[in-house]
C-alpha cells in the first residue's frame, strides 16, 4: 500500500510501530556501607586519620597531605596478638604477653657493693697454660704467649718495687738486683696461687725471703711467695688457681708488710708481669 503526496511522490505506508516498554528495574545494587563516609571525608582528613592509626603520628599525616605526596609506607604490626583456643574462638593476646620480661626488683635499703665485680666467664686459663707448657719448655714460651697465663697472687695488686735493678731498701745502694715483684699488702692478707700446681717447698728461705711458699706448675714453670706471716698449705699439697697459699708478712729482708712474687722458669728467676 502506498500513499502519494502532495508533490507526487510516492512512500510506503506502514502501521504505525508500537512503543518500546522500558522496563523499570527496581532492584538496588549491593553498596558499600562506609562509601558514603569515605566520600565525606576529603582526602586531607583520610591521610592524616591513616598516620594517625598506623603510629607515624598526626602532625607528619598532616605535612604528607599538605605535601600532596603519595607514600608507601611499611608499619611495624602493633595489633595484638591473636590466640586461638581448642574451640576455636579467637582470643586477643598483648604482644607483651608473648614474650615475658623479668622483673628486678631490690629493697628500699639494700645496700651493693661496686668495688669488684662478680664476673663468670668461659675461659679456661689453667688450660691454655696447661697447653702452651705441654707444646715446649717454659724457657721457650714468647712473652706475648704467656701473657695472662698466671693469675693475680692478690685479690687486688699495687705495685710497690718492680723486677730488675733498683737502690737496695736495706743498704742503700745501688745496683741490687730485685729477683721479683714486690706488691702492697698489709699483714695477714690472703695470698693466692697463681695457677694450678703442687707446693714444693713450705718454710723459711734462708737467703732473705723469710717464710717462703713454693708451687711448681710443671715444665719449668714456678712461682715463689715471700715474707709471708703463716701458712695454709703444706709440702706436696695440689693446689688450684686462686687457692689460699699462705698470709702476707714482714719476715726475713723486709722493711714493712707486702708480697715479694717471683716467677721461675727452668730455675731462672724473670720478669712477673709478662706472665700475669
Amino acid at each position: 500500500m502506498s500513499m502519494q503526496t502532495p508533490k507526487g511522490r510516492r512512500r510506503a505506508a506502514a502501521p504505525v510501530p508500537t512503543p518500546r516498554v522500558v522496563e523499570v528495574i527496581t532492584t538496588e545494587r549491593p553498596r558499600d556501607p562506609h562509601r558514603d563516609a569515605r566520600r565525606r571525608r576529603g582526602p586531607f582528613r583520610q591521610i592524616t586519620e591513616f598516620a594517625s592509626a598506623s603510629g607515624i603520628g598526626q602532625k607528619a599525616g598532616i605535612a604528607l597531605a599538605a605535601t600532596g605526596l603519595v607514600l608507601t609506607v611499611t608499619v611495624p604490626a602493633t595489633s595484638p596478638v591473636m590466640a586461638t583456643d581448642n574451640a576455636g574462638s579467637v582470643t586477643p593476646v598483648a604482644a607483651s604477653a608473648v614474650t615475658p620480661q623479668p622483673q628486678v626488683s631490690a629493697e628500699a635499703g639494700a645496700q651493693i657493693d661496686f668495688s669488684r665485680s662478680a664476673v663468670v666467664t668461659q675461659a679456661d686459663p689453667d688450660g691454655k697454660l696447661k697447653q702452651l707448657l705441654s707444646a715446649q719448655s717454659a724457657g721457650s714460651v714468647s712473652r706475648a704467649a704467656s701473657a695472662g697465663s698466671l693469675g693475680a697472687p692478690l685479690a687486688a695488686l699495687s705495685t710497690a718495687s718492680p723486677f730488675g735493678y733498683r737502690v737496695s731498701p736495706i743498704t742503700g745502694g745501688s745496683g741490687d738486683f730485685h729477683r721479683g715483684q714486690d706488691y702492697v699488702a698489709q699483714c695477714g692478707t690472703s695470698v693466692l696461687a697463681a695457677a694450678a700446681g703442687t707446693v714444693t717447698f713450705v718454710g723459711w728461705h734462708q737467703y732473705g725471703g723469710g717464710n717462703r711458699v713454693v708451687v711448681d706448675h710443671g715444665n719449668g714453670l714456678e712461682t715463689t711467695y715471700n715474707h709471708l706471716s703463716s701458712f695454709s698449705v703444706t709440702e706436696g699439697q695440689t693446689v688450684s688457681r686462686g687457692d689460699v697459699l699462705a698470709l702476707s708478712g714482714t719476715t726475713g729482708a723486709s722493711t714493712g708488710c707486702h708480697l715479694h712474687f717471683e716467677v721461675q722458669v727452668n730455675g731462672e728467676v724473670v720478669d712477673p708481669t709478662g706472665w700475669l
